[in-house]
């Protein structure tokens, strides 16, 4: 525990240097603007924040990305309370009540609940990964090539499996990532893959110039082709912006309650924040003394769900930074501006980047912080950003989006890449295929490939390696339990049926 503290001593010395708390502080700002407007979730924010970031330090960059992320889920939530207009899968349970007490006038206390919920349950959580990451570590520096291989084949079966409304298309997206991922030269035999001919696809497709373009772009298209289909009301703040002491008393339990619950889901491979969402709107409602103010506007129904997106948001940086194991779209962006800097997440990392890991891991604390004295006060200056017009917004983010792309490399291929890209992302979008998926097949494939290369040559070309250690063959049959699971289930109740 001595040591823990020490190093949690040394982080905040780091996140609290004058240009760390600046950059914090941008972050924030910016994910919050961003991440308020109407149909942009966390990962997109991120990836089109992305390439601001390139000439900074490392440190003071990756402390800007984590208020950056903090930022754009609170900015999120005051668009899903006003506008019924979820950016992220995860936002749906608070839209149910959110949107509720918007129309009912109650709009201050349902953005207040939510601003001090995320404040409470990304405090928890980030004490959580203070405890737990060291622990990890502990036990992933035990993992040889065909350990790590297995985690990654269950990190790719569980996140397919859980993203989008079928295994099959979440399977469909990660292969495209795994495709991605092939393009350039071989690091193991120097061979040239896929790059026809195009000497800037050599060092493979940047990681970048697809999350902005499948996110960015592809939204920029599905909204200008079906706007109509979308119609909106902005609900006005109307009277107290605080909580009341009833407020206060049925909202506290629910965040913490919700925060045990999203904690251990985004610490795990399993893929997003949706899941803890909604088995927090429904443990809400079961415990509620009134339950029939749920689907009229009941706060605990806003607390609960909101806590739970945090605390499952923090949960995501358990596996990132320890495992190098991205579990959701935003967290695989986070892993790459990681690698832009030279820097892989690992259980390496703890030891190789002390001062970076801790001062990032001590500046979550002081952005809840930021954000909860920024916000609250400045709710009206938000509700105004939502009244910008859809064309001028969506134009702005695709202008945005092209200046950010083109100036990683000052490259045409990048641009040529941004678009095929959007027209992927859009076509995704159309037919509800995940987007997370393919980013973490074109992030971890290189690697899952890496370490199945080296699991074979230390077994001398034994695949019977991958099933004979305990640990790599228990998450091997996970993640087949993960793919037939749902299958197996559905067909055991039709037969039942």
């Amino acid at each position: 525990m001595g040591e823990l503290l020490a190093s949690l001593g040394t982080g905040f010395g780091v996140a609290l240097q004058p240009a760390n708390l600046l950059w914090g502080f941008i972050g924030v700002t910016l994910g919050t603007f961003v991440g308020v407007l109407p149909g942009v979730g966390p990962a997109l924010t991120v990836a089109m924040l992305l390439p601001l970031t390139v000439k900074l330090d490392p440190t003071g960059a990756l402390i800007m990305f984590a208020g950056i992320y903090y930022g754009a889920m609170f900015g999120g939530s005051t668009t899903t309370i006003l506008l019924n207009t979820p950016g992220e899968s995860a936002s749906i349970a608070t839209a149910l009540e959110g949107n509720r007490m918007a129309k009912a006038g109650r709009a201050g206390p349902a953005l207040a609940t939510s601003a001090v919920g995320s404040f409470v349950a990304g405090t928890i959580a980030t004490l959580l990964l203070t405890l737990l990451a060291p622990l990890v570590v502990e036990a992933a520096l035990k993992f040889g090539p065909a350990e790590y291989f297995a985690l990654m084949v269950f990190a790719f079966t569980t996140v397919s499996a859980v993203l989008g409304a079928s295994t099959v298309r979440g399977l469909a997206a990660l292969f495209v990532g795994l495709f991605l991922g092939l393009i350039g030269i071989d690091s193991q035999t120097g061979q040239t893959r896929f790059a026809f001919g195009v000497p800037e696809l050599l060092d493979g497709v940047d990681v970048v110039v697809l999350a902005v373009g499948l996110f960015a772009v592809g939204e920029t298209l599905y909204v200008a082709a079906y706007s109509s289909r979308m119609p909106e009301t902005l609900e006005k703040l109307k009277g107290s912006m605080w909580m009341s002491r009833d407020d206060w008393r049925r909202s506290a339990p629910a965040w913490l309650r919700a925060t045990f619950i999203g904690f251990p889901f985004g610490s795990i491979p399993a893929g997003g924040a949706e899941i803890p969402t909604f088995l927090s709107y429904a443990l809400e409602k079961k415990l509620a003394k009134h339950p029939e103010e749920f689907g009229n506007g009941a706060i605990e129904g806003v607390a609960g769900p909101e806590a739970a997106n945090n605390a499952a948001a923090t949960g995501t940086l358990v596996p990132l930074l320890t495992l190098g194991i991205p579990t959701s779209a935003t967290a695989a962006i986070l892993l790459s501006a990681f690698q832009n800097y030279g820097i892989q997440p690992g259980p390496l990392l703890f030891q190789t980047q002390g001062a970076l890991v801790w001062g990032l891991i001590a500046s979550l604390y002081v952005g809840n912080v930021i954000l909860l004295v920024l916000n609250l006060p400045l709710i009206g200056i938000w509700v105004r950003v939502l009244a910008i017009p859809r064309p001028l917004l969506y134009g702005g983010i695709l202008l945005f989006a092209t200046l950010g792309a083109y100036s990683l490399h000052q490259s045409w291929v990048d641009l040529a890449t941004l678009y095929v890209f959007g027209l992927l992302g859009f076509a995704m979008r159309r037919w509800d295929i995940p987007v997370a998926p393919a980013i973490i097949g074109l992030i971890l494939g290189p690697l899952a490939e890496t370490q199945f290369r080296r699991a074979l040559a230390i077994s001398e070309g034994d695949a019977s390696v991958f099933f004979t250690q305990p640990i790599s063959a228990t998450l091997l049959a996970l993640a087949v339990a993960a793919v037939l699971g749902p299958w197996l289930w559905r067909r055991f109740r039709s037969a039942r049926a």
